[in-house]
């Protein structure tokens, strides 16, 4: 079992930055994937950014360039960097994780979830 938790939302102006964290606890993080994905009301849950054990990350398109996640594995913990904010990236964003397969943007894929944090972007 993998238990996450996530922080570090909020509510900032457009073009502001946050930092969400999740530390993740239960398993070996060495060998997690992490992901981020997001929901905004209405719209179904959507891949943000993933990251695997040896470095590799993916981005969607819609945050390429503005957002960057990174781990620490001594802390066991996933942090998603969100520079230019935009109204778009309203949404609560949640952390998941899996042990099986590699980095997907699918969100059937990971078995493992955080509550979420909600990340509010005014124009």
């Amino acid at each position: 079992q993998v238990q996450l938790v996530e922080s570090g939302g909020g509510s900032v102006q457009t073009g502001g930055s946050l930092r969400l964290s999740c530390a993740a606890s239960g398993r070996t993080f060495s060998r997690i994937v992490m992901s981020w994905f997001r929901q905004a009301p209405g719209k179904e849950r959507e891949f943000v950014a993933g990251t695997l054990w040896n470095g590799s990350n993916d981005y969607a398109d819609s945050v390429k360039g503005r957002f960057t996640i990174s781990r620490d594995d001594a802390k066991n913990t996933v942090y998603l960097q969100m520079n230019s904010l935009k109204p778009e990236d309203t949404a609560r964003y949640y952390c998941a994780a899996d042990l099986r397969y590699g980095l997907s943007r699918r969100s059937d894929q990971y078995p493992y979830w955080g509550q979420g944090t909600q990340v509010t972007v005014s124009s």
